[in-house]
């Protein structure tokens, strides 16, 4: 059915939603989004009770810069929107340029995670800030760097699925691990911007 499909060139309206196996997959999905969130609030919930503790080392306010943090949540949250733009061209059968837009995203993803690459090794060596520095470095590289390594794997997912998919096209089959993929980059741009805001705006507040 799905390579009828394909060989027509006409997929239906939803076609990430329109097999069993698809609509199976979304919904995993969001039980699979329920565990990462309660994760992510975990470690939230670590840093800020470790923000202050920050024993012989800098405190947040003498290290955090906020030019830098700000291009990588530009280049984050543009990612999103291009992810978006790649779903709309999905849902309209444009495999080209669904492929296009995915491919932007993947630079500007990886665009963020040499920047924040470069923010760790700045702060390791401008700042003697380690990860085993204090208790509040502990919490900080824990929170962010996973949150990067999930970025990472975002990237690997974006990239597997473009690579793999790039002779067949588009079809049923496919095009719900496209679906989810984007969904999952959503999370994590949602989750940068509550990083954004508990762990560097308040950390330079103070």
């Amino acid at each position: 059915m799905a390579e009828d499909v394909l060989k027509s060139g006409n997929l239906p309206e939803n076609p990430e939603r329109a097999t069993l196996e698809g609509r199976n997959k979304f919904m995993g999905f969001w039980f699979f989004l329920g565990g990462e969130t309660v994760l992510f609030a975990s470690l939230f919930g670590t840093f800020l009770a470790l923000r202050n503790s920050n024993a012989d080392g800098p405190a947040a306010e003498d290290i955090f810069g906020l030019g830098l943090v700000f291009i990588m949540t530009m280049l984050l949250l543009t990612s999103s929107l291009t992810s978006v733009y790649a779903m709309y061209h999905m849902k309209n059968n444009d495999f080209k340029k669904m492929q296009l837009w995915l491919g932007i995203t993947v630079v500007l993803g990886l665009g963020f995670l040499g920047m924040e690459i470069y923010e760790f090794y700045h702060y390791v060596h401008g700042y003697e800030f380690g990860y085993t520095t204090s208790a509040f470095s502990s919490a900080f590289y824990t929170l962010v760097g996973f949150h990067g390594a999930h970025v990472a794997f975002g990237l690997s997912w974006f990239v597997a699925l473009m690579i793999r998919n790039a002779k067949r096209g588009l079809n049923l089959y496919n095009a719900p691990k496209f679906y989810i993929g984007s969904l999952y980059w959503h999370f994590i741009d949602v989750v940068w911007v509550f990083i954004f805001t508990v762990v560097y705006l308040l950390g330079k507040v103070g």
